[in-house]
């Protein structure tokens, strides 16, 4: 993957964001609501109102439910993501059953979850959702009640129009379905590639800047160090066997060939990578996460505990950066100390990251990841603000998760005061080979 950085960025659209589903749904309820009132109070029409209302409730419950237990910024997984669209499709399903059918005009609102997953999900988890639409939709066509109609009429359609709405619908469905796979399918490989494009662009000039300081490196301190070793060779022959000075000018010698040595392996290192170099066993990372903050008048203490073998990752600079930022907003809160402690066992890796600071302000913890949201409730240790932007969490944030991780930021419990923020990955994934020293992963 070190060779292939388009691997990191590949599929990272395919998460649809919760509040995103959550407000679409209040739209949803909204105009259910407004359907239901209009027929049966507005025209007087009769339909099973307790039953019709309690699934627009249901809906709502679900929705207060979510925003209660998830964060706003909360994406959720394809998995997720398909739930809460089946969910929409059954619950719209059932208020046509109740209110005529595919004889209901509204009836093409069954495409709408199936057009959110086409823009947002792959396609194998879209025509999962689009086969649960066309069935639902084909048991619509043969059992439903009938539509709310005026007392002492009966509204029936012709079989045969029955059946060509159903044909129009599923045909609606799968060309909608298909366009709009396509369009979001397009967009998301323009980014994949102009995400992948930066990434070489980012690391070929990283790459070259290191090659062009190891060439004036050598070309600059190459005259100066053959002057010394030629002059230490003509000063040792002034010198006789034994003589203490003679030692020195041979020490000087060979040091200066040493250098002369050094200078040719930077101006041709090899492109073959140091597989042990790569290696990096998580208390190593601790340690040079945790290590430039050292001196700092905040005591870190680093705290190592797990079942089984130490989990070894490889060196990668995403996750480096990304655990600084957060060990640095973390000293730059804390009162007397940090703790980063690490746990693991055959399955899951987490870091630790706490501080006995002010904590996170409750009014804006379920917004915390997003830019430009100030994460403190205090105050920044000697800054006298409230900690700026919020752009080095979100950015911290976005690293980690490219890497696999899960980052969950909180306060800690009743009778301690700080910030919490652990982050965690499937072991197997930390130590799967992500590539070293990219700038993301």
């Amino acid at each position: 993957m070190a060779d292939d950085p388009t691997s990191t960025v590949l599929l990272q659209h395919r998460h649809l964001k919760l509040d995103t589903l959550v407000r679409l749904r209040w739209l949803a309820i909204g105009g259910q609501t407004i359907a239901l009132l209009a027929v049966h109070v507005g025209l007087g029409y009769p339909l099973p109102a307790v039953p019709a209302f309690a699934l627009v409730a249901m809906s709502a419950w679900l929705n207060i439910f979510l925003k209660i237990r998830a964060p706003a910024v909360t994406r959720l997984s394809e998995r997720g993501g398909v739930i809460q669209l089946g969910y929409d499709i059954l619950q719209m399903s059932g208020l046509l059953f109740l209110t005529g059918g595919l004889g209901n005009p509204f009836a093409f609102l069954l495409m709408a979850p199936v057009m959110v997953s086409a823009a947002g999900l792959s396609a194998r988890h879209t025509v999962l959702l689009g086969a649960l639409a066309t069935l639902c939709a084909s048991i619509l066509a043969v059992y439903h009640f009938p539509l709310p109609w005026p007392v002492g009429n009966e509204f029936r359609l012709p079989v045969v129009y029955s059946v060509g709405i159903w044909v129009a619908l599923v045909l609606t469905l799968v060309f909608m379905a298909i366009y709009a796979f396509r369009v979001a399918e397009e967009a998301r490989q323009m980014a994949d590639a102009l995400a992948a494009t930066e990434l070489v662009l980012a690391r070929e000039q990283h790459l070259n800047a290191l090659d062009g300081l190891a060439t004036a490196a050598a070309h600059e301190l190459g005259t100066p160090l053959a002057t010394i070793y030629l002059v230490a060779k003509e000063l040792s022959d002034e010198f006789d066997a034994g003589d203490p000075r003679g030692e020195d000018v041979a020490l000087i010698r060979s040091q200066a060939e040493r250098c002369r040595t050094i200078l040719k392996q930077l101006t041709s290192l090899s492109s073959e990578e140091d597989k042990t170099y790569q290696s990096m066993p998580v208390s190593q990372l601790i340690e040079d996460v945790i290590d430039p903050y050292r001196g700092t008048g905040v005591p870190i203490h680093p705290v190592l505990e797990g079942e089984g073998p130490e989990p070894i990752g490889t060196r990668n600079a995403a996750i480096r950066y990304g655990l600084g930022n957060l060990v640095e907003n973390a000293i730059d809160f804390a009162k007397s100390s940090v703790t980063v402690s690490a746990a693991w066992d055959d399955k899951t890796l987490s870091l630790t990251i706490e501080d006995d600071g002010p904590g996170f302000a409750q009014e804006i913890l379920s917004k915390i990841g997003d830019p430009y949201v100030s994460i403190r409730g205090g105050k920044s240790r000697g800054k006298g603000t409230a900690g700026g932007l919020g752009l080095g969490i979100f950015i911290a944030k976005t690293l980690l998760e490219r890497t696999g991780a899960r980052v969950q930021l909180g306060n800690l419990g009743p009778g301690s005061r700080g910030a919490m923020i652990r982050v965690s990955w499937p072991r197997e994934v930390f130590e799967r080979h992500q590539g070293v020293d990219e700038t993301t992963d």
